[in-house]
C-alpha cells in the first residue's frame, strides 16, 4: 500500500468519527486508537488546552487515570515544547531530550520512542498529539504526515465542538487579552497611533477531509494557474510603487511557482484525502520542520521564500485573496507583518497608515528607507506579534524608544497623547523653517539636501525646503522591472525629476544593482556563487562589466539634462581608474550626442561615492578628477565592520558614534580640506539628530537626508557654534572617552541643543 493510501484510510476512518452522532470526548477516545493502531504505537494521547495548561484528554496506552488528571505548562516537557514552539518532535529515546520530564501518573516510563505535533487552531496551538513506542525509533516521514494530518482533523472537531475557548484558541487568555508591550528595534522613529491591522489576513480552514478528491486537485491546479499569473503580472510592472513586490521576492517566487516538486507534494496530500486548502498546509507544515533544521542561512531564506508563496496559493484556493492594502484601510491603522516589500508599503493609503510593526527588518533594508521618507514611524524586530495582538487591537507605537503598547490602559493614553501633542508641536516648528536657510551661529552656510527615488519624493523637495536632491537612487526604477527599463522610460524619468527640481540641483547616481540587489534580467555565474554579495558583482562594477548597461543610463541622463546643469554620482569606486572608466563612457555618449546635433547639458559634474574603505587610501589621486565626493554611510560601515547591515543579530553590534568610524571620516574631511571638490554626507547617518552633530564637528558641510529629517537637521544647525563644537569633536578622536555617544549628547544638553 502506497503512503498517500495508507494515509487515506486513515482519514476515511477519521471522516467517520467525525461525522458520527458520538459526543467530542467519545470522538477523541476513538482518534487515538485509530492513530495508534494505524501507527502500530503502545500510546497515542491527545493534550488539549484548557485554563492555559495543557491537559490530557485521551490516551490509548497510558493510564486511564491519568485522563483530566495530567496537566502541563506551555513549554513544560516534550509535550510543552511542541505546544510553545508549534513545531515537531520526533525522538527515538524521549529521555535524551533536556525537555524531558517523567510523570508517574501516566505509567509512560518503559516508552523510549516519542513523537508529537501541534494541533493549531488560527495559527496557535491548542494542543499536542502524541504517539510513544516500547522500542526506541524514529517514526518514518509517512508516520509524520499521518499524525499531522490527524492534528488537522481534530483542529476541526475543536472548532466544532468547542473543546477549547474561543478567547483561548487565539491565545487571548487572561494574561494577554490586557495591556501587553512589545519590544523592538527602532527602524524610522517617531510616535504613531491607531488599530491593528495584519497585512496578510488570516486564512481559516473550515474542512479539512474532501468530499470529492478529483474536484480538490481541480482547485490546486486553477490556483496554481491564477498565481503564477500573478506573479508574472507583478514582474512586468515597470514603475516602482505603481504596483507589485519587491524584487527580493519576485525572482525566488518565479523560481518556486513553477516548481514541479512543490505541486506534486501537494498533489500526493491530496490523494490522502485532503481538501486543497488543508493539502498545502500539510505541505506548510512539512517545510516549516526542515527550516527548523537548516542551518545555512541562504538556505533558510528560500525555505522562507517558499512559505510566503504557501500563504500565497492558499488565499487563492480559499478565494480570501489580497492582503490589506487591496481591502482598504477604514480607521487610523498600525500594519503589522512579518516583514514588507516598499512596494507593498506604497500601497497603503498614506492617510490612514500611521504606523508600521515588523518580526524582521533592518535598519537599512528597502522598505525602511522608503517608509522613512513617508514619514512612517517603524518598530522592527519585535517578536511573537500574532501570539498578542487581534485584528482591531489599539496599538500605540512609540520608535522613539523602541516599543509599542497593545490594547493600552486609559492612563497610558493619556501619557502618550500628551507626547504625540508635543511632538506635532515640534514638527510645526521644523515646518516654520521650510524657508529659513540653515546658518550655524558663527555664520556657516550648511547645505541639507534630500535623498529620493520614487517620483513621489519630489514633492519633498519644496515642501520641506530643501537644498536640492543629494542623493537620487536610479536602481529603484530597475529593481521592480521584469525587463531592463528602456532608454526611453529612464530618459522621462530623469526628465521629470530635473523639472520638478527646477533650479534646485539632483545629484543622480548611477544604478547600483547586483549583489544583494539582484534582477533576474541580469545574470553572471560569479554573482549567483557570492558568498557576501554586498560586497560582490555589484554597482559600478556590475555597470562597467556590462557597458551597454551604463551607456544607455548614461544616454537617457545626459539627453534629460539637454540645457541644464547635471550632476552624476558612480557608487561602491574602489579606485580611480574604476571613476575614469565611467565616466570616459558618459563622455563617449556625450560626443555622440552632440554629433547628432541635440541639446547638451548646460554643464556636467562628475562625483563618487566613498563607501569602500579602500578608495579613502587614494584620495589624493581621485580628487583632482572629482567636483564632488560623498561618504555612503550605509555601506561604509559595514565595510568596515565587516557587519552585514542586512543581519539582524548585527542590526545593533555597530554604532556610527565609535571611534573607528569617526576617526576614518574624520580622516576623509582632512584629505579634502583645501581642495576645490564638494564633500557630503548621504545616508542614515546624516538624518539622526546627535550623528548629525558629530558630522558638522568632523569639517562636513552637505548632507543628503530623508525628508522628514531636513527640518529637525536645519534647527540643529542653527544652535551649533562650529569653532567650539570641532574642538570638542578634536579632543574626544585624539582621546577617546569610554562611550562617545554618552560624552556627545551630554555636552549638547549642556550647550541647549536637544538631541532626541
Amino acid at each position: 500500500m502506497t503512503a498517500a493510501a495508507s494515509a487515506r484510510q486513515i482519514l476515511t476512518q477519521l471522516h467517520e468519527v467525525m461525522a458520527s452522532r458520538m459526543h467530542a470526548q467519545g470522538k477523541l477516545d476513538k482518534v487515538v486508537e485509530i492513530v495508534g493502531e494505524s501507527l502500530d504505537s503502545e500510546v497515542c494521547s491527545i493534550y488539549l488546552l484548557r485554563e492555559g495548561m495543557l491537559e490530557l484528554f485521551a490516551t490509548r496506552g497510558l493510564n486511564a487515570s491519568a485522563v483530566h488528571v495530567t496537566r502541563m505548562a506551555i513549554g513544560e516537557g516534550l509535550t510543552g515544547v511542541i505546544a510553545d514552539q508549534i513545531e515537531t518532535l520526533n525522538l527515538a529515546e524521549a529521555k535524551a531530550h533536556p525537555d524531558f520530564q517523567y510523570r508517574p501518573e501516566t505509567g509512560e516510563e518503559k516508552y523510549h520512542s516519542f513523537a508529537g505535533v501541534p494541533i493549531v487552531y488560527r495559527e496557535r496551538a491548542v494542543g499536542v498529539l502524541c504517539v510513544q513506542h516500547v522500542e526506541p525509533r524514529r517514526y518514518e516521514e509517512v508516520e509524520i504526515e499521518a499524525l499531522q494530518t490527524t492534528a488537522m482533523v481534530l483542529s476541526e472537531l475543536i472548532a466544532h465542538a468547542e473543546l477549547v475557548d474561543e478567547e483561548e484558541a487565539l491565545g487571548l487568555n487572561s494574561a494577554r487579552s490586557g495591556p501587553q508591550t512589545i519590544e523592538g528595534l527602532p527602524l524610522v522613529k517617531g510616535l504613531a497611533s491607531g488599530i491593528a491591522v495584519f497585512h496578510q489576513p488570516r486564512v481559516t480552514i473550515t474542512q479539512v477531509v474532501a468530499d470529492d478528491t478529483e474536484a480538490e486537485r481541480q482547485r490546486v491546479y486553477r490556483a496554481f494557474d491564477k498565481m503564477r499569473e500573478g506573479i508574472d503580472s507583478m514582474t512586468s510592472q515597470a514603475e516602482f510603487g505603481v504596483g507589485g513586490e519587491h524584487e527580493e521576492v519576485l525572482e525566488t517566487y518565479k523560481m518556486f511557482a513553477y516548481d514541479e516538486g512543490w505541486s506534486r507534494r501537494i498533489n500526493e496530500a491530496i490523494d490522502s484525502g485532503l481538501t486543497a486548502e488543508a493539502a498545502i498546509e500539510r505541505v506548510q507544515q512539512r517545510t516549516r520542520m526542515r527550516m527548523r533544521e537548516i542551518d545555512d542561512p541562504l538556505l533558510a531564506d528560500r525555505m522562507h521564500d517558499l512559505e510566503d508563496l504557501s500563504n500565497r496559493l492558499l488565499r487563492i484556493v480559499s478565494g480570501q485573496l489580497g492582503t490589506a492594502a487591496t481591502q482598504g484601510l477604514r480607521r487610523d491603522t498600525i500594519l503589522i507583518a512579518k516583514n514588507l516589500g516598499p512596494a507593498e508599503l506604497l500601497e497603503y493609503d498614506r492617510r490612514r497608515l500611521k504606523g508600521v510593526i515588523l518580526e524582521e527588518g533592518s535598519l537599512t533594508a528597502h522598505v525602511v528607507i522608503v517608509a522613512r521618507a513617508m514619514g512612517i514611524p517603524v518598530l522592527g524586530r519585535a517578536r511573537g506579534l500574532r501570539g498578542l495582538v487581534r485584528e482591531g487591537d489599539e496599538v500605540l507605537v512609540d520608535a522613539d524608544l523602541g516599543n509599542a503598547i497593545i490594547r493600552p490602559a486609559q492612563t497610558t493614553l493619556d501619557a502618550f497623547d500628551t507626547r504625540f501633542a508635543k511632538s506635532r508641536e515640534r514638527q510645526a516648528i521644523y515646518a516654520e523653517l521650510r524657508d529659513v536657510e540653515p546658518f550655524t551661529r558663527c555664520g556657516t552656510r550648511i547645505q541639507v539636501m534630500i535623498n529620493a527615488g520614487l517620483r513621489d519624493d519630489l514633492s519633498s523637495l519644496n515642501l520641506v525646503g530643501a537644498d536640492g536632491i543629494g542623493l537620487f537612487r536610479t536602481e529603484f526604477q530597475f529593481l521592480v522591472s521584469a525587463t531592463l527599463p528602456s532608454r526611453e522610460k529612464q530618459f522621462r524619468l530623469y526628465r521629470d525629476v530635473l523639472d520638478a527640481a527646477g533650479e534646485k540641483p539632483v545629484i543622480f547616481r548611477t544604478v547600483d544593482i547586483g549583489g544583494d540587489k539582484a534582477v533576474p534580467y541580469l545574470r553572471s555565474g560569479e554573482a549567483e556563487n557570492d558568498d557576501n554579495p554586498a560586497m560582490g558583482w555589484r554597482a559600478l562594477r556590475l555597470a562597467l562589466e556590462r557597458e551597454g548597461l551604463l551607456k544607455v543610463q548614461a544616454r537617457a541622463l545626459l539627453e534629460a539634462a539637454a540645457g541644464k546643469a547635471l550632476y552624476v554620482m558612480f557608487p561602491m569606486v574602489s579606485e580611480p581608474w574604476e571613476f575614469d572608466a565611467a565616466k570616459s563612457v558618459f563622455e563617449a555618449q556625450l560626443k555622440y550626442i552632440k554629433a547628432q546635433k541635440k541639446v547638451l547639458p548646460e554643464s556636467i559634474r562628475y562625483g563618487a561615492m566613498l563607501e569602500v574603505p579602500a578608495l579613502a587610501e587614494v584620495l589624493d589621486l581621485l580628487i583632482p578628477k572629482l567636483s564632488f565626493l560623498s561618504v555612503g554611510t550605509n555601506d561604509l560601515t559595514q565595510f568596515l565592520f565587516a557587519a552585514d547591515r542586512a543581519n539582524p543579530k548585527l542590526a545593533e553590534r555597530y554604532d556610527w558614534l565609535s571611534p573607528a568610524i569617526l576617526r576614518f571620516l574624520k580622516r576623509i574631511t582632512l584629505a579634502t580640506e583645501g581642495a576645490p571638490v564638494d564633500l557630503g554626507i548621504c545616508g542614515e547617518m546624516g538624518g539622526r539628530r546627535l550623528e548629525a552633530l558629530a558630522l558638522l564637528g568632523l569639517g562636513f558641510r552637505r548632507f543628503s537626508i530623508t525628508p522628514v529629517s531636513v527640518g529637525p537637521i536645519k534647527e540643529l544647525v542653527r544652535k551649533v557654534d562650529l569653532e567650539v563644537l570641532t574642538n570638542q569633536m578634536n579632543g574626544w578622536l585624539s582621546q577617546p572617552p569610554p562611550d562617545i555617544r554618552a560624552a556627545l549628547q551630554h555636552w549638547a544638553e549642556g550647550s541647549g541643543i536637544e538631541v532626541d
